[in-house]
């Protein structure tokens, strides 16, 4: 099977760019229609969080109009620009808890994989938390099937990619949710935004991606006194190919229109 993912799209209002330069939705209406290229490959598309730019009714209300083009089914994380209860009005869900303010937590079953969306957002603030609650669900989640690999998605990655003023706002404690995982054995991967750029590490045995925006990109700067900014870097997805058995192997691809496919041979088998 194939997964998308997609992440911190910040849709803002209509007619608003973000930063007063990236019309958002236009990017994400690209990556849209990259996606819906690709669909027949696809079984599902995750949206890592960060699907709007403030949290705001009419934002997701864009969202809505944009994401109800993709013909792949897709499942959202809540992000730290996003709001809980936004989420719910725009995108009802039966697999999320009726308290409008409970973290976003749910489960995606399929033959040979579980996906795992995971709400690691604070509200009200930047970095990213799990709370013993959240943990204890997640214990309890995969305890449920213990027979089946698992890919987590959620916002706040759990390591320093070397970039300080957003490591300063990932994952905090991680050590403990690394403890639940490590204990259930079932989790192969871990689908993560908010730095909006690729990144790719092992934590713990476990694999932990990064995927970039469709739209700006996070500067690759690492001076830890550098100012925080973004670049206008070509936009990416990221694409999952799982095995039967639960092998995961990630990769990128370009949103846009680009010359070729073109062939290496000739009709009777010679190298062009």
């Amino acid at each position: 099977m194939r997964i998308a993912q997609l992440t911190d799209t910040h849709i803002k209002a209509p007619g608003t760019l973000a930063y007063g330069r990236v019309d958002t939705a236009q990017y994400l209406e690209a990556a849209v229609a990259h996606i819906n290229g690709m669909a027949s490959d696809l079984d599902a598309v995750f949206i890592t969080g960060d699907l709007v730019d403030g949290g705001k009714a009419a934002e997701y209300a864009v969202l809505y109009s944009i994401l109800s083009g993709l013909t792949v089914p897709f499942y959202l994380a809540c992000g730290n620009h996003d709001d809980r209860a936004g989420i719910r009005q725009a995108f009802p869900d039966p697999r999320y808890d009726d308290d409008p303010k409970a973290p976003l937590h749910y489960v995606i079953e399929w033959k040979n994989l579980r996906g795992i969306v995971l709400d690691s957002s604070v509200p009200g603030a930047s970095h990213g938390q799990f709370c013993e609650s959240r943990l204890a669900w997640l214990e309890d989640t995969l305890k449920a099937r213990p027979d089946i690999p698992v890919m987590i998605f959620m916002h706040h990655p759990p390591f320093i990619t070397g970039i300080h003023h957003m490591d300063v706002q990932n994952l905090r404690q991680s050590e403990r949710f690394f403890e639940v995982l490590v204990k259930a054995g079932t989790v192969r991967h871990i689908a993560c935004g908010h730095v909006h750029r690729a990144c790719e590490t092992v934590m713990n045995g476990i694999g932990v991606s990064i995927a970039p925006s469709p739209a700006h990109a996070v500067s690759l700067d690492f001076d830890p006194n550098g100012q925080p900014g973004y670049t206008l870097e070509p936009p990416l997805l990221r694409v999952f190919n799982i095995s039967e058995t639960g092998n995961i192997v990630s990769h990128l691809s370009p949103i846009g229109q680009f010359d070729g496919p073109h062939p290496f041979f000739n009709s009777d088998g010679t190298f062009l």
